[in-house]
């Protein structure tokens, strides 16, 4: 059986197969946990973003785990770190457009995000990495917009067309502890750059609840080590892209995004840095590491060969690296030939063969594909 892609699983999530799962609105969690003793209208005005609720409890933890944000959060050096980040919106510099819009002002920088958190959904997701997702599934948010904007994006609708509703950090904080409740092993952001102030604050007020799930920053790899050093301790596990070898394909599928290949090089480098390789607990999952994404795309566009030699030449061997066979031409990928069509088995064959060869030995490969 093949994995599902994040789209394909998201829409799976409205259709008569859950029907039979109970489903809560936000406003509903305000009282379930407590939030400060404020009414539910005063954190959440908004029913229509909804959550799946399930059996279960806490999830079980390696012996001795304890997620890096819980010290930071005991010195108030978390909340202190997320005003920090909060303050580069004031001309925006948290990603690499340093597009420099105030965003404090209720300006929209390029990737078309304000002061105000958006988030498309929330809920358990099964289509991760197997040691991301376990029993309970992969606690993951969809964030709303995107810097990158690549004209392939298979989630377009949420990253191109900001599909999403507004919400406070208050909010995402009960998120994450309903995710926890439901047994969920991990707290998965999905395109979290825009918001890593909004994410930090609300992790500080997550902790304080009783939040002690890994945080898993689920990032297309495009990012300032500036940005990225504010967060070591914070992140439990890195899973970045690392899309392109070629600054041209950068430039000419993500918006002219030119320095992606050697800003996402050094990003790798730190977030190796911060986390170190990404091993299993006894049980199975996974709560701390890097874990790289490398989407193989037709006709070489991305460049596979030359990213995986990067990998095996700059980090250790046992980097896991989970060489991806599902690229699909969604979104305006039909404007372009070279990656208007599927890639074919031989040339999936090809990159987990290539990636062998040079001794990389912590693979997550997949099924061909097909054609």
């Amino acid at each position: 059986m093949t994995k599902k892609t994040r789209r394909e699983f998201i829409r799976s999530c409205s259709s008569a197969a859950l029907s039979m799962l109970v489903l809560r609105p936000l406003h509903a969690l305000a009282a379930a946990f407590g939030a400060g003793g404020r009414s539910p209208g005063t954190i959440s005005g908004h029913a229509n973003i909804q959550v799946i609720s399930g059996e279960g409890g806490r999830p079980p933890t390696a012996s001795g785990f304890e997620p890096g944000y819980i010290g930071l959060h005991r010195s108030g050096e978390l909340k202190a770190r997320g005003e920090e980040l909060r303050e580069i919106m004031r001309s925006c510099r948290l990603c690499p457009r340093e597009c420099g819009t105030d965003r404090l002002d209720g300006a929209e920088g390029f990737c078309r995000a304000s002061s105000k958190l958006e988030i498309s959904s929330y809920h358990p997701h099964f289509g991760e990495e197997r040691p991301l997702v376990g029993k309970g599934g992969s606690g993951t948010i969809f964030m709303t917009n995107c810097g990158l904007r690549c004209v392939f994006c298979i989630n377009w609708e949420i990253s191109h067309e900001g599909r999403g509703d507004r919400y406070s950090t208050s909010d995402l904080a009960l998120m994450m502890m309903h995710l926890q409740k439901i047994g969920c092993h991990n707290i998965n952001l999905v395109t979290p750059t825009h918001y890593s102030p909004h994410i930090v604050l609300a992790l500080d007020t997550a902790a304080g609840l009783g939040l002690r799930l890994p945080v898993v920053y689920n990032t297309c790899g495009w990012e300032r080590v500036e940005i990225l050093k504010k967060l070591d301790g914070i992140v439990d596990i890195y899973l970045p892209d690392f899309k392109y070898f070629d600054s041209e394909m950068s430039a000419k599928y993500s918006a002219s995004a030119a320095t992606y290949p050697k800003m996402t090089m050094d990003a790798l480098l730190e977030m190796h840095r911060q986390v170190g390789v990404a091993r299993p607990s006894e049980d199975g999952l996974m709560r701390r590491g890097l874990m790289i994404r490398h989407l193989v795309m037709p006709n070489g566009v991305s460049g596979t060969g030359k990213v995986l030699g990067w990998i095996a030449e700059n980090l250790p061997k046992d980097t896991y690296v989970n060489i991806m066979s599902q690229y699909t031409p969604t979104y305006k990928a039909a404007e372009y030939p070279a990656i208007s069509r599927r890639i074919t088995r031989e040339e999936y064959a090809d990159a987990v063969a290539r990636a062998r060869k040079l001794g990389l030995s912590n693979l997550d490969i997949q099924g061909s594909p097909p054609g």
